[in-house]
């Protein structure tokens, strides 16, 4: 892991991209204080609870704006992958030194994804289901063909989602040969093999093959948005649309069905689509038309997304969250019900560890594997 700080360094990236990495990292934080957990409790038997029902992963055959998160990451790690690459590339750099630099970083994601939910309390665990382990493979795989002539790319990430879908249809394992039932399919298998278990929520490591896609992705609009190619913000926009009706219709004409805890290929597709749009819409509401004043709050999120991802995931969970929570509890038991006390102890927590990230903002300090 390395840090940055230079004065210069906010001013060479994709403005856009930092304002939606940092929505997405805004989100996350919230989430990991605790919040959504807290507002689906308060809102039970109440019609809101439908619309905090989308800051939870769908249950199987279905989408809901949280299960888009994780292909955001993906596709947000190829737009980052592009910029870096061509500022290596301005800087002389070789191309042996581009690759050793890429793979260390691979390297880093892995060994956080890993130790992250290393330490259980039954002991130590070694898991593969985690956005950085999965983000280790797919840019490794993104960077390997990153040279490749468009056309090349598409055609190999198409081949991705055929591999996957030949996986899960034609894999003969028994006990593991149901495509689309949670906890019978090939990717099951595939994770007792690499690790002994199952996931009970249904999660597999091999979701890494089809939302390598995702990156691929990003790597060919990063690549697109550093060109002198006109309209940019309406190609995204049909690209997004095309990979929305593909997607959707896949899984509407009983090809396909949309399953992200899986990754089938008419998720990878249809959640492509979004990521496409939302990119649309804040390269045009940031970049293209120069809206960059007010978007601090989510850049100090979004500029240091490592290092907060990292903090909330090991020290929050681990320690941080109870020991806010419990002097919350205590100081406002006497005044609040519980789940009020809940919804300002997320709140608190979150306020804290944004301004961990604000102070690093502020000393130009930038953490990035």
């Amino acid at each position: 892991m390395e840090t940055i700080n230079n004065p210069e360094f906010s001013t060479k990236r994709l403005a856009s991209l930092d304002f939606m990495r940092g929505i997405i990292m805004f989100l996350l934080a919230l989430e990991a204080a605790g919040l959504y957990d807290v507002l689906q409790d308060v809102t039970e038997d109440h019609w809101l609870s439908g619309l905090i029902s989308q800051f939870h992963h769908h249950p199987w055959n279905g989408l809901r704006f949280w299960d888009l998160i994780q292909p955001g990451f993906m596709f947000m790690a190829g737009i980052a992958m592009a910029y870096s690459i061509s500022g290596m590339k301005s800087r002389d750099m070789s191309t042996s030194s581009r690759t050793i630099k890429i793979l260390k970083r691979c390297g880093w994601l892995f060994f956080w994804g890993v130790l992250i939910y290393a330490v259980k309390k039954d002991g130590l665990a070694f898991e593969l289901w985690n956005v950085l382990t999965q983000l280790s493979f797919t840019i490794a795989v993104a960077y390997l063909i990153f040279e490749w002539q468009t056309k090349k790319q598409i055609l190999f990430s198409i081949g991705l989602l055929l591999l996957t879908e030949i996986l899960y249809r034609f894999m003969d394992v028994s006990g593991y040969n149901q495509p689309f039932v949670n906890q019978y399919n090939f990717g099951n298998y595939m994770d007792m093999l690499l690790m002994g278990k199952i996931n009970r929520g249904g999660w597999v490591a091999i979701n890494c093959i089809p939302t390598a896609v995702h990156t691929i992705a990003g790597a060919l609009v990063g690549k697109l948005l550093m060109s002198n190619e006109p309209d940019k913000p309406k190609k995204l926009l049909i690209w997004g649309v095309a990979a929305l009706v593909t997607g959707y219709g896949m899984d509407m004409l009983g090809i396909t069905p949309i399953i992200k805890r899986i990754a089938t290929s008419a998720f990878t597709i249809a959640s492509l689509g979004w990521c496409l749009l939302g990119l649309a819409a804040c390269y045009y509401f940031v970049d293209v038309k120069g809206n960059k004043k007010g978007l601090t709050f989510f850049n100090v999120l979004g500029m240091n997304s490592i290092f907060i991802y990292l903090f909330f995931e090991i020290v929050g969970g681990k320690w941080f969250n109870g020991y806010i929570s419990t002097i919350t509890k205590g100081l406002l038991h006497p005044f609040t019900a519980e789940n009020g006390i809940g919804i300002i102890s997320s709140i608190f927590i979150f306020l804290i560890e944004w301004k961990m990230c604000e102070f690093l903002y502020k000393k130009k300090i930038f953490f990035r594997l």
